[in-house]
């Protein structure tokens, strides 16, 4: 009983959080109410068994905690106030109802008086339960700072009475962008998790896809086919992407047969049909560069040319020094090596690329097919001690001693 439980709070403990602060319309009481809901269930369920409906019993149970909470702290004026139960009666309304919930939190944690990179640390936290730790890394500032920016951005969302809902549909196009920004750079992070041992966290992978899908049902726009299509598209990749003893595996050494042909697939209707509508944005732009990846059936088949094309496009779009990166790589496998270093040396001259270890492990292995193993070793060693994901870092390390050994 004790695995089942765990199961459930690791499966579904965000999910049931959302439904939880649209009752009590607090993050933070409703993580606590919630966190005790569970604490009940593991030391009543081993007795009494599991409850017929899981969801219902701890998203009742956590009502009542914050009921008591509420109470003891005089914030309840009257039974009008009381945090409603929810509608649901059946197991399909009742599962309607939790991704209502969970889009309705990501648009409240995306709402427009938030800053930008404040809607995205509080959508990692709150929808996909990333620790501050996590985030913090991910936004290359301490723990102390990201907490203090979290706790300012839930009670913002508390003392301006930003609204738990979806916003109707004249107010939704202008906050759209934010939220598939938002469910993308989710989707990044368990694709490439920033740090920790893994390279992948795949839950998150899964979770921004299925939030990908909801937000179709909800509004089908040409970008939310191409977000979706992208996130497809690597995701078919997952299964290739480390090998058995768990290091890190290159485009060009992965087993083609091995990626998901079905979500291909389905990754290259989308994109078509964005492409059709005319009115796509930069996430459409890079599936299509992912499709050309996916549909290459050797990485020397890569047609290398049309993905620089389409970087410029990108770079026309969003002129990043990420996007900017990536079309250097793009050009040295298409010009060949040399062409490559002399882009990647013009972006290192500026800041904004000096703290990024994948521009230096570029660089590195740029040098490294040119044969330039001293200059090679150099930018390694940047990028190994900048380096914060441990699959990363043993791949660094291996190159190392590849080189060392020349």
């Amino acid at each position: 009983m004790q695995e089942q439980i765990e199961t459930i709070y690791r499966q579904e403990f965000r999910r049931i959080f959302a439904t939880v602060v649209r009752m009590v319309r607090d993050f933070d009481l409703a993580e606590d109410a919630l966190q005790e809901a569970f604490a009940i269930a593991m030391q009543q369920w081993p007795e009494d068994g599991l409850p017929r409906n899981p969801r219902a019993w701890l998203v009742s149970t956590a009502r009542f905690k914050a009921i008591d909470r509420l109470r003891k702290e005089a914030r309840l004026d009257s039974l009008e106030d009381l945090p409603h139960e929810p509608e649901a009666d059946t197991k399909d309304a009742e599962d309607t109802s939790i991704a209502d919930d969970q889009l309705r939190l990501i648009f409240t944690c995306c709402h427009p008086a938030l800053a930008p990179e404040l809607q995205v640390a509080l959508t990692l936290r709150e929808i996909c339960g990333l620790t501050t730790e996590a985030i913090a890394s991910a936004f290359l500032v301490t723990p102390t700072t990201m907490a203090q920016r979290l706790v300012r951005g839930k009670a913002k969302i508390r003392n301006a009475g930003i609204p738990y809902e979806i916003p109707s549909h004249k107010h939704l196009a202008e906050r759209l962008h934010a939220v598939l920004t938002v469910i993308y750079l989710v989707f990044n992070e368990g694709y490439h998790a920033s740090s920790g041992d893994s390279l992948e966290r795949v839950d998150l992978a899964v979770e921004a896809i299925r939030l990908g899908r909801l937000l179709l049902e909800l509004l089908p726009h040409a970008e939310v086919r191409g977000l979706l299509a992208l996130m497809l598209l690597h995701h078919a990749r997952r299964a290739t992407r480390v090998s058995a003893d768990g290091d890190l595996l290159l485009l060009e050494e992965q087993d083609r047969s091995q990626w998901d042909k079905d979500m291909i697939r389905e990754g290259q209707e989308l994109l078509e049909s964005s492409l059709l509508t005319r009115q796509f944005g930069t996430f459409t732009v890079q599936a299509a560069i992912a499709a050309v990846h996916a549909e290459a059936p050797s990485a020397d088949a890569t047609d290398w040319p049309q993905i620089v094309a389409l970087y410029d496009v990108l770079y026309r779009m969003t002129p990043s020094p990420i996007v900017a990166l990536n079309r250097a790589v793009a050009v040295a496998m298409r010009d060949g090596p040399d062409a490559g270093l002399t882009l990647i040396d013009n972006l290192l001259a500026g800041d904004e690329l000096r703290r990024y270890h994948l521009a230096y492990a570029a660089k590195a292995d740029l040098h490294r097919r040119l044969g330039q193993f001293r200059e090679a070793r150099v930018a390694y060693q940047q990028a190994l001690g900048l380096a914060q994901q441990d699959v990363e870092k043993r791949f660094l390390e291996k190159r190392l001693v590849e080189i060392d050994a020349v």
